[in-house]
């Protein structure tokens, strides 16, 4: 069991508890974690809509003997139908772990307040800790564990790259970051990351990033909701790219999250290449995430 009750960004999680969630995805990912969550159920609250967390926690909740609730914006009106609080304390008295995918992380806060039982964020715009447990799950897998590798994020410092930035830190991977001026990281995460005594380095062009990099993680210049700014951001990210070029001379393997916009931030060629390990990082928000809720709600 995990001391904490909520897991609303990577750092709810000590390090041993960071470690503890990967090798108990790792366990179950293998087979010799046989753990069940029999009669347990999840509910899984969306405001955005998704692919990958929507299939792997439903997925996921069966494969452990669960099950799982989809409420979508249809369904439930988060906020607007009745307060936040109020559908937060009538969900704890039907279900036994909460996942939110919502736009403000205020909302997520609010939630888990008034939740009487643990609140997993699914996403939000500031946070995204269940595809940084993907993430790391990926690269210990990929580099047999986490000494030595040399990680790079070349593009937005949105969310998924401010739980990544803080993920890094707790686990001891070296990072640094390539970002457009006025996109960076937030200046509040990476002075956390230094509380972990992991604050990436800032390099000033993509090129430096990924000079001496193992693994190079980029994401979507435009985000959901972000539609307005396109001709904006496309503008700003000019040469950020992540694409033969930019890793000519590197041996350096390639991740990002999903959906990728082919073209834009990461090239068509790079994406199919040998050097992604795009799909076993998708694959790994499965196994990630059953570690977490056997973490959370096995006694």
């Amino acid at each position: 069991m995990l001391e904490t009750t909520h897991f609303l960004d990577i750092d709810d999680l000590r390090t041993d508890e960071l470690h503890a969630v990967l090798d108990r995805a790792a366990a179950v990912k293998s087979g010799a974690d046989d753990t069940r969550l029999e009669d347990q159920t999840l509910g899984m609250l969306f405001e955005k809509p998704s692919t990958r967390t929507r299939i792997s926690f439903e997925t996921g909740m069966t494969q452990l003997g669960g099950h799982a609730i989809f409420l979508g914006p249809e369904d439930i009106q988060l906020g607007h139908g009745e307060p936040l609080s109020d559908t937060s304390r009538v969900l704890s008295r039907y279900v036994d772990v909460v996942m939110a995918r919502l736009f403000e992380h205020a909302d997520l806060v609010e939630i888990a307040e008034y939740a009487e039982v643990p609140v997993v964020n699914g996403l939000t715009n500031d946070a995204h800790p269940c595809q940084t447990l993907a993430d790391l799950l990926t690269i210990r897998e990929a580099f047999g564990g986490f000494d030595g590798v040399q990680a790079a994020w070349v593009g937005d410092g949105n969310n998924v790259g401010q739980s990544f930035v803080l993920g890094c830190a707790m686990a001891g991977l070296d990072l640094t970051v390539a970002t457009p001026e006025d996109y960076g990281i937030d200046d509040d995460v990476l002075a956390h990351a230094a509380e972990y005594g992991g604050e990436p380095t800032v390099a000033d062009t993509p090129e430096e990033a990924v000079a001496d990099a193992d693994v190079v993680y980029t994401d979507v210049w435009i985000s959901m909701g972000q539609e307005s700014q396109r001709h904006e951001k496309l503008a700003a990210f000019e040469g950020y790219q992540v694409n033969e070029s930019l890793l000519d001379g590197t041996d350096a393997k390639v991740m990002h999250c999903l959906p990728a916009h082919r073209g834009e931030e990461i090239s068509h060629d790079v994406l199919e290449s040998d050097r992604a390990l795009v799909w076993d990082q998708a694959e790994n928000r499965l196994h990630a995430q059953k570690g977490l809720l056997v973490e959370l709600l096995d006694e």
